[in-house]
């Protein structure tokens, strides 16, 4: 499914790669906001880097979190509006799935999620474990991620890079719409006001 624009905006950055079947072309940008205004001329950008225009594409994959909550609604809402008007499938892809990948298994990715805790999911040559929040590193195997420590392996290859060829791999069968993937509510809680009533 070559050529796939990938995306990601979960965490302080937007970060976008096109792996097509001849080279991988990348950007990242760290930025705390802005996300949302930077993502689509970053991915024309990258499009017009590989002289490919939005109707060449066979696939979008786009990171899912987990992450800044509306970082992660940001990148995979533009996934789904991208696929439904391009015609194409949108794979979604997890920032744990995506650290891990090229890496040797077993392997632990940690993730830092902040307020003491950690994003842990454990990787098997057999499959991939639950992902999870826990308070502590408990790992008897390899282990990679920004919360890993100074042992940690390094990524194989950028994030953006890696959403893109588990998102090729994916999008050759049918695959369920790109979701977030929280492993926390938000932090922002709704109103308890009551709503407004509607007059006929």
């Amino acid at each position: 499914m070559l050529p796939i624009l990938a995306f990601d905006t979960s965490a302080a950055h937007c970060a976008a790669a096109l792996l097509s079947p001849d080279r991988v072309i990348q950007r990242l940008e760290p930025m705390e906001k802005g996300q949302a205004e930077r993502l689509i001329p970053m991915l024309e950008e990258v499009l017009a880097e590989g002289g490919l225009g939005w109707g060449d594409l066979k696939a979008l994959a786009v990171g899912t979190g987990p992450g800044n909550f509306t970082g992660v609604r940001i990148a995979v809402a533009a996934a789904r509006g991208l696929a439904l008007g391009l015609g194409i499938p949108a794979v979604g892809v997890t920032r744990l799935e995506a650290l891990a990948h090229g890496l040797p298994r077993p392997l632990t990715v940690v993730e830092d999620a902040r307020r003491g805790e950690v994003y842990v999911q454990l990787f098997t040559a057999a499959g991939e474990g639950p992902a999870h929040l826990a308070n502590r590193i408990v790992a008897a195997t390899d282990v990679t991620g920004s919360a890993a420590g100074p042992d940690a392996l390094p990524p194989a290859m950028p994030l953006a890079e890696a959403i893109a060829r588990i998102g090729a791999i994916r999008a050759m069968t049918p695959q369920p719409r790109p979701a977030p993937f929280y492993l926390r509510g938000a932090d922002a809680t709704p109103p308890s006001d009551p709503p407004p009533v509607i007059l006929p």
